[in-house]
């Protein structure tokens, strides 16, 4: 298994309930739908609680997106998809592409694997 893990700022002028709106609503649906997405095992959003900003200028981490992928390979047709353009072009709406921080891992060493409570 391949993870992309991303940090995310969301892109100056939009408050944090406007950045998770874009992110939840529209990325998130139109990314499922590309091309590029469907080489996707799994798609995580994972948003900072809105009550955990102090105020709308917060420019700590607004999120982050985990992505993961079957194989090295699935990740490389990901990014190399004819419609990875219109991906980045709908990141650049929402995002602060300056600041974006990721990383691609692979085989995970498991340290701690306990029962998560239902619905978590």
């Amino acid at each position: 298994m391949v993870k992309m893990t991303c940090l995310l700022k969301r892109k100056p002028g939009l408050t944090p309930a406007e950045f998770h709106a874009y992110w939840k609503d529209h990325h998130g649906p139109f990314m499922a739908a590309t091309t590029s997405g469907s080489h996707v095992y799994r798609y995580e959003q994972n948003p900072k609680p809105l009550s955990a900003y102090r105020d709308d200028t917060d420019d700590g981490y607004d999120g982050v997106t985990v992505q993961w992928f079957e194989s090295m390979a699935d990740y490389q047709a990901s990014i190399e998809a004819p419609d990875v353009a219109d991906v980045m072009a709908d990141v650049a709406k929402f995002l602060d592409v300056d600041h974006l921080e990721f990383v691609v891992t692979e085989n995970p060493t498991v340290v701690i694997d306990g029962v998560l409570p239902p619905g978590a």
